[in-house]
């Protein structure tokens, strides 16, 4: 593979990723109870309006798996650094 094309796949891989994360449903906030048929045109609008309650939820696995994800990327990126400057 030429060196040219690989700054080009890598775009076009990145490019992929962040479509298909685009089609990822978001988290919405919305009262079931409330979502009747008398629930006023108000109503609605308040409700749509206010924050998730997260009732404690524990954040623990997502802080570390974040923190290992980092740390594997930046060990990549450093990586990379000492290949392209071992090529030159």
């Amino acid at each position: 593979m030429s060196v040219a094309r690989r700054p080009l796949l890598t775009a076009t891989a990145a490019g992929t990723l962040l479509c298909a994360l685009w089609f990822v449903p978001s988290a919405n906030a919305t009262d079931e109870e409330r979502t009747s048929a008398t629930v006023t045109q108000e109503e609605r609008a308040a409700a749509e309006t206010r924050l998730a309650d997260t009732g404690g939820v524990d954040t623990t696995p997502y802080l570390l798996g974040g923190t290992g994800f980092l740390v594997v990327g930046a060990g990549f990126v450093t990586l990379a650094m000492r290949r392209g400057g071992r090529a030159s």
